[in-house]
Formats: C-alpha cells, structure tokens, sequence
C-alpha cells in the first residue's frame, strides 16, 4: 500500500446491509439512549446485596422513573426505525434524561442520566449523508468549478458540460408586474392545489 492510495479503496466491497442500515439512521444515538434507559426504569426497582445487607433503591416515584425509562427505550428505537423524526427524538430523550435526575435515583445514578443525555444530543445533530452523486466531485483534480462558469475556455475535455444542480428551479422573466395583492395562481410557490 502506498501513501497515495487510501486503505478504503483496498478494502473488498461487501453487500453488508447491516452496515448500510446502521449508516442510514442515528444508530449509536439510538443505542445510548436505549442502554441510557435500562438503569433509569432498573434502579428504582431494584434491590443490591453487599453480603448480609440487602441496600434497597426503591423510592416513591418508582413509577415515573419506569415510565421515563420505557419512553427512552422507546425513543431509541424511534432513532433507529424512523429516523426522519430523529430531531423530535433527540430533544424528547434530553428532555426526559433531566426530568430522570430527581425522579430515578438521580437519573439511574448518573449512568443512565448521561447515557441518555449523549445519545439524546447525537440524534438532534445527526445529519444523513449527501447522496453518491453529489459526492462524485472529488474526480476533478482539485480545480474549482468557478473557473469555467466565470467564461474561462476549460483546459481539459471540452466534451464535458456542466450539470445543473438538482432542485433548483429554472428563473423565468416576469411576465407582468406583481404587486403586494397580486396572486399567481398558475402554479406558484405558495399555491395549495
């Protein structure tokens, strides 16, 4: 291997569709936030022996606490299976991570607390990669694109011509004034039909 070519082109391309679903979605905010969970909705519950001694952690909002945990675990899953409300999902698990702290035992003695609160951040600020064909620039030998609109003649392939970026309309020529009680009903931008 040399120092010109990446090791990722020379690892073998596998039809892993684990791997392509797990980069689809915020899949380790959504495991945080469901292990976050666990000790939340475990705590209050439960019970530790230290030998002879039984240290009892219930407390009297062990309901609140088993809600909170259940909605986290939920949430989690949210994260995983419809990641298009992974925003909502993110804040609600942050939300419900605070909430945890004086209603679980300080939020599953912290653990679950700061689980949740991390996994919860990850999915609000998860962002889907750009599609492949956005990412095929990288061909241009580091030329800027500039350079060809500015009336600059290309150095290289004349035959290649440049393609419009997707999703943005085409610009037409007014064809008559609008004013502020103007409405273009043939299909404008705001036009509910």
């Amino acid at each position: 291997m040399s120092a010109e070519i990446p090791a990722s082109r020379e690892v073998p391309h596998q039809d892993n569709r684990f791997k392509v679903w797990r980069q689809t979605r915020p899949f380790w905010a959504g495991l945080l936030t469901m292990i976050g969970g666990v000790p939340i909705a475990y705590l209050p519950y439960g019970d530790m022996r230290l030998g002879n001694v039984t240290l009892a952690m219930q407390t009297t909002a062990g309901a609140g606490a088993l809600i909170i945990g259940v909605l986290l675990i939920t949430l989690g899953l949210t994260m995983w299976f419809q990641p298009i409300v992974r925003v909502f999902a993110g804040i609600a698990s942050i939300v419900l991570a605070l909430v945890s702290i004086p209603v679980s035992n300080f939020g599953g003695l912290v653990i679950g607390f700061l689980l949740a609160l991390i996994g919860g951040g990850m999915s609000a600020a998860w962002a889907p990669a750009p599609p492949v064909e956005e990412t095929a620039d990288a061909q241009h030998d580091g030329e800027p694109e500039a350079s060809h609109e500015a009336g600059a003649e290309p150095e290289h392939e004349p035959e290649t011509e440049a393609v419009p970026a997707a999703g943005v309309p085409e610009q037409r020529e007014a064809e008559h004034q609008l004013t502020d009680t103007t409405i273009d009903a043939k299909g404008g931008r705001n036009s509910a039909g």
